[in-house]
């Protein structure tokens, strides 16, 4: 039992003891910095059940506190709330726990019960990954791994949106213009070489559009008669038609794209146990839309068109099925989500989809619960924000789109360059450099995506990202880096031995354990909320907190009380496997050495 569950418990006996209520639970947080204390137990809630002025119950809660349990060492009552002072003993105890718990913070993956799939990624097969599909990888991830790490079964899924006449254009372009160029014939990854032909496409579009202009046509006029559409338009139908020679370039392109992705995937550290395609799921929940309609959630109007009217709901009325025949990005969406319950031991799903889609998903849970499937309570839309750089937005069709690819390399130099003007890297061999230069580089831009509450659009700066000072992925990877070098230096083994609990604190001691004991709170809250943002924030902090006691304790490779060294260095290990773990929850690798 953890102390702050002994502490819920201590004051629940008290409470009985001196009140005779039983109460049903006590609710403690960690106490203002500008007041004296470590935990606070909220006296106020406990006013539904006892009657009396809030600080007289605190006083007497606090005075026999202190006289019945060793778990404080002193209190004192402001208001409505007691903020109690732990033991030095107490807390060495829990820390013993925390010492010799290899899993701390985790809960065990309960395998017999159902999972949840967590969607990302989910790119078109038309172009490369973008910096936007970098910050919906590492957070669809990072949630997946956040989410296992509290005791669920989690399957990392992506819908890969490999048809439609995006897919069209680039195969049309690469017709006319590619002169049977391939990945291997011009070194290109094969997202790349695909991507070339959509923007080439988009640039002869503009061209027949301004021609038809001039010509006296409107611009609407323009975009449909333009040859180039119509061609797109004929190879869609052929292909939905299953025309031989349409399918098997359909197939040929499609297969460079995935090369192409799966190497992106690969250098940024993310991975999916289960894929969709949306070739194979287009179809789908068309059967469903007449189950519905005979039940009565859908209906049908004059023009043979299928809805569902939700302006009860406080939404609007949305078509499932077009006059004829064919389904809506809704219709898929509903039979695909039914399928994957099918497929997979689940009874809930993530989706991480951009926020200009949260409208679509209000609409669709809301209809997955009106045709009475219990499990679309549990379905999730992780909406985020757009990213862009100090130098603007980005345009994929214009070709001006931010590559992934190239954003990691640049990171990956950008990390080279400050630490070689800091010499953080110095007496280190090329080999090791490289290596660490990459290992920084991914780290600082993934700390600086997931540090942000993901609903928030943000600004990535990369060269604000790679500073080794401040709320960044570097300074963390250092102080892990610098305890490994302390625990080296002291020649530290003993992993697994108890620190004595008779060992007179400072205040920073009991900070960085306080801080080591919220760990486990700290994943369960950022399950429930979907934020990676809150675990790489309490990263920073314990890394504050560490480097305060580290400047500020006796130099601990020179302690000469052995009891004492030992506990404060037990201290250092714990944090840096704390530090990696948390770090590894958001895809950051963390270097023994720097």
């Amino acid at each position: 039992m953890t102390l702050h569950h002994q502490l819920v418990e201590a004051v629940k006996t008290v409470v009985n003891s001196e009140f005779n209520v039983a109460l049903e639970n006590v609710e403690i947080t960690l106490t203002r910095k500008d007041q004296n204390g470590d935990l606070t137990v909220m006296v106020f809630p406990m006013l539904r059940q006892i009657k009396g002025n809030p600080a007289v119950i605190g006083e007497q809660i606090g005075t026999q506190l202190l006289a019945t349990s060793d778990l404080i060492s002193s209190y004192e009552v402001i208001k409505g709330f007691l903020n109690v002072t732990l033991a030095d003993a107490a807390l060495l105890s829990d820390f013993n726990a925390i010492l010799q718990n290899d899993a701390y913070g985790t809960t065990p993956v309960d395998e017999n019960a159902p999972g949840v799939m967590v969607e990302y990624s989910s790119p078109n097969t038309n172009k490369p990954l973008h910096l936007g599909h970098i910050r919906n990888n590492l957070l669809g991830y990072s949630v997946a791994q956040i989410i296992a790490a509290t005791g669920r079964k989690v399957n990392k899924t992506q819908i890969i949106n490999d048809r439609g006449i995006h897919i069209c254009k680039s195969m049309l372009a690469w017709q006319e213009y590619g002169n049977g160029e391939t990945p291997e014939s011009t070194g290109l990854k094969g997202d790349k070489l695909v991507g070339n032909y959509y923007v080439k496409f988009d640039q002869q579009y503009k061209k027949e559009i301004a021609d038809l202009i001039a010509t006296g046509k409107t611009e609407d006029e323009a975009k449909k008669e333009a040859l180039s559409i119509i061609a797109a338009q004929q190879m869609l139908r052929k292909w939905e038609q299953g025309d031989d020679e349409v399918v098997a370039l359909w197939k040929k392109m499609n297969s460079w794209v995935y090369d192409g992705f799966e190497t992106t995937y690969k250098n940024l550290g993310v991975n999916f146990d289960s894929l969709y395609y949306e070739s194979n799921t287009y179809l789908l929940g068309k059967d469903v839309v007449q189950q519905g309609l005979e039940s009565g959630v859908f209906y049908r109007k004059e023009d043979g068109s299928v809805w569902i009217d939700l302006t009860d709901d406080g939404l609007d009325e949305k078509i499932v099925l077009r006059s004829d025949g064919t389904a809506v990005y809704m219709t898929q969406d509903i039979g695909t989500a039914i399928q994957r319950v099918k497929d997979h031991d689940i009874n809930s799903m993530v989706y991480t989809v951009g926020n200009e889609q949260d409208y679509h998903f209000k609409v669709l849970f809301l209809i997955l619960k009106k045709l009475g499937y219990d499990w679309a309570a549990n379905l999730y839309h992780l909406s985020y924000g757009m990213v862009e750089l100090p130098s603007g937005k980005m345009k994929s069709r214009e070709g001006t789109v931010v590559d992934a690819d190239d954003l990691m390399e640049e990171m990956t130099a950008t990390a080279r360059e400050i630490a070689q003007e800091q010499g953080k890297l110095d007496g280190m061999n090329d080999n090791d450099k490289q290596r660490l230069y990459k290992m920084i580089g991914l780290g600082a831009l993934k700390y600086f995506m997931l540090k942000v509450d993901p609903k928030k659009s943000m600004m990535f700066d990369p060269q604000e990202s790679v500073d080794f000072q401040g709320n960044t992925g570097p300074f963390i990877q250092y102080a892990h880096a610098r305890i490994q070098s302390i625990l080296k230096k002291s020649g530290y083994t003993d992993k697994a031995s108890k620190v004595a609990t008779n060992l007179p604190l400072t205040d920073k001691d009991k900070t960085v354990i306080k801080v080591l004991q919220q760990y486990p709170e700290v994943l369960q809250n950022a399950a429930k909320n979907y934020s990676p943002a809150l675990v790489a924030n309490y990263i920073y902090d314990l890394v504050k907190e560490f480097n305060s006691f580290y400047q500020n304790v006796p130099k601990i490779v020179e302690e000469s009380d052995a009891t004492m060294k030992h506990f404060r260095l037990s201290l250092c290990y714990k944090t840096a496997t704390v530090i990696k773990h948390a770090c590894s929850l958001l895809g950051i690798e963390v270097p023994e050495q720097m």
